[in-house]
């Protein structure tokens, strides 16, 4: 495959639609391949990436958080954070509460075994982040981080729809 010369920075013209393709499928096939890959880590906690995200925001939050809110953070629909919610609840993980100021509200809390949970697989997912990220300059791991976070707020920005 043929590479084009790469544009200087600061060069705002519209992107090269061949680069554009290629970095949307290198974004998708990576992220695929990372979700594989640390749910096959993760297999023996019983917790996939999808309910490990979940319980990450929710120990990293200083608030509970409603249903609506963690959805929003995790990106997904309302009905399968819904869904996984129920999931995390039967397993004893989590804890739904009425919001006191609106009952149809639900907050949502991790559980003492929820935490316990969180730290073993924590620990699991570090050590997976540790392993693929060796000798990645970090650096570079912290630009590329930035780079996604503003690619993730503009994606879901409403106003770019056409």
């Amino acid at each position: 495959m043929r590479r084009r010369a790469l544009r200087p920075p600061g060069d705002d013209a519209a992107p090269d639609p061949l680069l554009a393709e290629r970095f949307a499928i290198a974004l998708y096939s990576t992220a695929r391949a990372w979700r594989v890959a640390l749910d096959d880590r993760l297999k023996d906690l019983a917790v996939g990436s999808g309910s490990w995200m979940a319980i990450a925001v929710l120990a990293r939050s200083d608030t509970d958080l409603s249903q609506r809110a963690l959805a929003d953070r995790l990106g997904i629909e309302a009905p399968s954070m819904g869904l996984m919610i129920d999931r995390l609840a039967e397993a004893g993980l989590v804890t739904r509460m009425a919001c006191p100021g609106d009952r149809r509200i639900k907050r949502v809390r991790l559980t003492d075994a929820g935490r316990e949970r969180y730290r073993k697989v924590h620990a699991e997912a570090l050590a997976f982040h540790t392993r693929v990220l060796v000798n990645v300059d970090q650096a570079l791991v912290e630009q590329v981080t930035g780079l996604f976070e503003t690619l993730r707020d503009r994606a879901a920005d409403r106003c770019l729809a056409p």
